[in-house]
């Protein structure tokens, strides 16, 4: 049609012999919207191969099996167990994500929520490293739309990991006309999302490096770090871990260090050491009663005293008689 179109302006010009506005249209805005691509016309923000090789590694590029029909533009070939994702197009909505989030003046208005366990630690770091605001774990129901909830929230911007998951606050977020930007897979729900970030949210390392390089690209644009510089911050600390299993695999490192320990020789027998206590018959050496040192105590169980009284002996009076004694006289 196009082609068609560049023809037909041709030949009118060719007929007429003057300036046909058209064939100028045709010609130059496709050069222009050429240029208005997210991450085209500028060098410093063209996706470089080391950020494809670790989006590789952390499987980012690998979707689900199914394809929604509004993340089909995304999907650079289908497969029969997956689909892959075209990671130029994942570079270029991060880019615009990132311009979206460094736009806001106040950094604690944006509100990044996981309430998946994979995405909880990338969220707490990227709010740490953003001045964000993380709502790791459950969302309560109301935060965004009861002002008598004592964790109610008015933010100016959400973004979220799992759109499924994270489904009661994308819902409320509509209720309050706040925009969306989430993660989403080829199989995720897109309504009221209006930033989607196509990449693979099933991964846990694909999770944590899409919050690492979402933090950077707004850290960089705010001015913060310079893309010259490599940033210090690892991704490896966004991703999730695995508390149990890190437990079970340092018990095994240890039983392991313990079974692979040299044996050392007995200790040699020492000639000045004082000789050890011989076992008695019946009773181990342990429970033996060391002799005392101390005097030998004082029988008091002993009948009599020292003079030889017998206090219990009856004096021979009757203690019971009346003495009529006067105590008035």
């Amino acid at each position: 049609w196009y082609q068609r179109r560049v023809r037909e302006a041709v030949v009118s010009t060719q007929s007429t012999g003057s300036f046909n506005f058209s064939i100028w249209l045709l010609s130059v805005v496709p050069l222009l919207l050429k240029q208005l691509n997210m991450s085209g016309g500028l060098p410093c923000l063209a996706l470089v191969k080391e950020d494809v090789h670790k989006m590789l590694a952390a499987s980012s590029h690998l979707g689900a099996a199914n394809c929604t029909f509004q993340m089909e533009n995304y999907v650079f070939k289908k497969r029969s167990e997956s689909c892959v994702i075209d990671i130029k197009k994942t570079w270029e909505k991060l880019l615009l994500a990132a311009r979206v989030i460094a736009s806001i003046e106040n950094p604690a208005d944006v509100c990044v929520i996981s309430s998946r366990n994979f995405g909880q630690r990338a969220v707490l770091k990227f709010a740490s490293h953003t001045s964000s605001t993380a709502i790791a774990g459950r969302f309560t129901p109301g935060t965004f739309t009861n002002q008598i909830q004592a964790a109610f929230k008015e933010p100016r911007l959400l973004v979220v990991t799992d759109p499924r998951a994270d489904h009661q606050a994308i819902m409320e977020s509509s209720y309050v006309n706040i925009p969306v930007i989430a993660f989403c897979n080829t199989d995720s729900p897109t309504k009221y999302v209006d930033i989607a970030i196509p990449c693979n949210i099933k991964s846990s390392d694909s999770i944590g490096l899409m919050w690492w390089m979402l933090a950077r690209e707004v850290l960089r644009m705010r001015g913060s770090i310079h893309r010259t510089v490599e940033w210090d911050v690892m991704p490896d600390l966004f991703f999730y871990r695995d508390e149990t299993k890190e437990a079970e695999t340092e018990a095994a490192a240890e039983i392991a260090g313990a079974d692979s320990a040299p044996a050392f020789p007995a200790p040699a027998v020492d000639a000045f050491a004082a000789p050890m206590v011989p076992e008695v018959a019946g009773e181990p050496a342990t429970m033996m009663q060391p002799a005392s040192t101390f005097p030998a105590k004082e029988d008091w169980t002993a009948g009599g005293d020292a003079t030889g009284a017998d206090w219990a002996a009856d004096a021979g009076g009757d203690w019971g008689a009346d003495t009529n004694t006067d105590w008035a006289a």
